[in-house]
């Protein structure tokens, strides 16, 4: 390989759509026998939900976050099938897609790590139906006047900052009276637009505490081993190798902001020169290119992404 250090990133919720991983499992064994490894896990036919919807359905928490994963890692594990010599050096994910991380380090086994994420889903579906939020994105503002605009309205109740994507695109959640605040006080600023997102709550804001308690026990307990694999977390937008730190920066995650761009500076800061997006959508990519990343991103969503990649490394 002509790369030094390759990064594989995964998606987050909001990434999902009916029919997502299909194509591999109809192409790919592997794929399939991933999607019937997650049924048995969970107990119940996700992989009919996720190839014949509804979409609503599909959409709700605690289906989207458990779907996503496994679509993910299905495509994950066809790559390392067709490209074993495609190793990385370090994975990262957008918010969920920390756990598929987490996982193609090698750090959690696949069925373990599903659990983690029914229990996740599940506590956050929850916290959503408690109190009623939403979050919506700022354009074309600084993340530092982002933050700061958000003291300034001082609601803080009501509105955080739960994600640093990259430049000039940073998300606030928060109830919706906070929103409303967060939004108009953005505008002010001059932020180029604000857009409301089509999201079931508030993630990672002070509204997902109950969540965040729930969830503490599960990933205490939960069996991470040692990887030579780097981690990039989004609490707190770098490497993290202790295992306990790992587990205590999981559970914070729900509450605190995700530093992506951070995230994204630093892996480009210690040598990576391949990036590979693996999962649902492009957005990850979008982002990179928002960053300014020296090296290529390849987006794996589709059979023919693979054979794009193959002959392009």
């Amino acid at each position: 390989m002509k790369h030094q250090k390759i990064a594989f990133l995964f998606p987050g919720q909001g990434s999902q759509y009916v029919g997502m991983g299909q194509d591999f499992v109809k192409t790919f064994p592997t794929a399939r026998l991933t999607f019937e490894e997650a049924d048995d896990a969970l107990g119940y036919n996700l992989s009919k939900i996720i190839k014949e919807g509804p979409e609503t359905l599909l959409t709700e928490t605690r289906n989207s976050q458990t779907g996503i994963y496994v679509a993910s890692v299905a495509m994950l594990r066809t790559l390392q099938t067709l490209m074993p010599q495609l190793q990385p050096g370090v994975c990262a994910g957008l918010s969920l897609g920390e756990y598929t991380a987490l996982h193609a380090t090698g750090r959690i086994p696949f069925a373990d790590c599903l659990k983690l994420i029914q229990y996740r889903s599940q506590y956050m579906n929850e916290a959503c139906e408690a109190i009623k939020g939403t979050m919506a994105v700022v354009l074309g503002l600084d993340a530092d006047v982002v933050e700061k605009l958000v003291q300034e309205v001082d609601l803080p109740r009501d509105l955080w900052v739960a994600n640093f994507n990259c430049p000039g695109q940073v998300v606030l959640s928060g109830t919706l009276k906070g929103i409303e605040a967060g939004s108009a006080a953005a505008k002010a600023k001059g932020a180029k637009r604000v857009l409301p997102l089509q999201v079931h709550g508030a993630f990672h804001s002070g509204l997902m505490h109950f969540a965040e308690e729930r969830l503490t026990g599960h990933v205490v307990e939960a069996p991470l081993s040692d990887s030579q694999i780097e981690l990039i977390m989004n609490v707190p937008g770098c490497a993290v190798k202790d295992l306990q730190q790992i587990k205590t920066n999981l559970i914070k995650q729900v509450t605190h902001p995700v530093r992506w761009e951070q995230g994204v500076r630093h892996m480009a800061s210690t040598g990576v020169d391949l990036f590979v997006e693996i999962g649902c959508g492009k957005t990850l990519s979008g982002f990179n290119k928002r960053i300014g990343v020296s090296g290529p991103t390849f987006s794996i969503e589709t059979v023919e992404d693979i054979e794009l990649l193959e002959r392009s490394v």
